[in-house]
């Protein structure tokens, strides 16, 4: 017995697009690349071949425009390269066989375990109701699950990572694992340890604040910044005694952050570490030029008087020649 269902018209036809995809994908598609997949999930329902170039008169895109949006929706994992094509990827099965972690034994570890889970399991509900409007996607469970393995995040940080995101309109996974990697590179574990952060960070704004306008400049660059950020996170310096290299650039014109640099990284390796430091370093610096433009002076005049004492020589001698040959006559 065969059965068969009546296509439906395109009037009356419908293309599908699972929840999962605006939870987990929307955030990160650029508009252009958007537009592409939309249309090629509707071809896949009529198993339509379409060429490059069709694409790019249909949708108004440029060809590499094209080229550029099929190859991100393949590296995202929404389409598969076959060698006749691609296939629009199912993301509800996708997803299943994402979270799908048969756990048939539980081990010791995961009954030790069971308090902090259950903390955790309430920091992510609430992240998922206070950021997500309770619909958080289920891929976002195996994330935050693995960034608290990860980075050992207690959960009071783990919910201030998704408060910093969300308060910056950069509420996607990309973002979220960047500024979660940074927080482990600085041993952000306990509300504490980021209180302290910020208050460093809170420190740092300051600094490159007073430095741009000591300096006469209404913005940093990344690369200035960095500079900035060396001397203060690495080497340990605060204001006081960077404000004492900033003045030594009215001796130079149009002075670098390059020079700046300089002079503050050689105050470093020397191991100087205050103010009185430094500038008992500068003083020392400053009498020993002094003593070497005295002793030059003072080789100098020498040198001089020489060449004067030379000079009279020379001068009685010839003298003394016209007085032999006059008596001589």
């Amino acid at each position: 017995m065969k059965l068969e269902q009546k296509e439906k018209s395109l009037l009356f036809s419908e293309t599908v697009i699972p929840d999962v995809f605006f939870a987990d994908y929307l955030s990160e598609i650029p508009g252009d690349y958007l537009k592409i997949y939309f249309y090629l999930v509707f071809l896949s329902k009529y198993n339509k071949d379409i060429k490059v170039n069709d694409l790019s008169k249909k949708l108004n895109l440029p060809v590499k425009s094209i080229n550029d949006g099929v190859k991100f929706l393949e590296e995202h994992n929404l389409i598969v390269k076959k060698s006749n094509g691609f296939i629009i990827i199912d993301l509800q099965e996708a997803m299943l066989n994402q979270l799908y972690k048969p756990n048939l034994t539980p081990s010791k570890e995961t009954i030790e375990q069971t308090a902090k889970n259950k903390a955790r399991a309430k920091a992510i509900e609430y992240i998922n109701n206070m950021y997500f409007q309770g619909i958080m996607s289920p891929s976002w469970y195996n994330d935050i699950d693995l960034w608290f393995k990860k980075y050992n995040f207690d959960e009071q940080v783990m919910i201030a990572l998704f408060g910093y995101c969300y308060n910056r309109s950069a509420l996607h996974k990309n973002y979220i694992q960047t500024v979660a990697e940074a927080w482990g590179a600085n041993q952000i574990h306990t509300w504490n340890d980021l209180d302290l952060y910020d208050q460093k960070r809170e420190k740092l704004h300051i600094i490159k604040r007073d430095i741009a306008k000591k300096l006469g400049k209404h913005s940093l660059t990344q690369y200035e910044e960095a500079y900035i950020e060396n001397w203060v996170l690495d080497f340990g310096y605060d204001m006081n005694i960077i404000e004492i290299a900033l003045k030594r650039t009215t001796l130079k014109q149009n002075p670098t952050f390059e020079y700046i640099n300089n002079i503050i990284t050689d105050w470093h390796d020397r191991n100087l570490k205050t103010v009185a430091e430094v500038e008992a370093f500068l003083e020392q610096r400053k009498k020993q030029k002094k003593d070497v433009k005295d002793l030059k002076a003072k080789v100098s005049k020498s040198n001089y008087k020489q060449r004067e004492y030379d000079n009279l020589d020379f001068l009685y001698a010839n003298v003394g020649i016209q007085e032999g040959d006059i008596n001589g006559k």
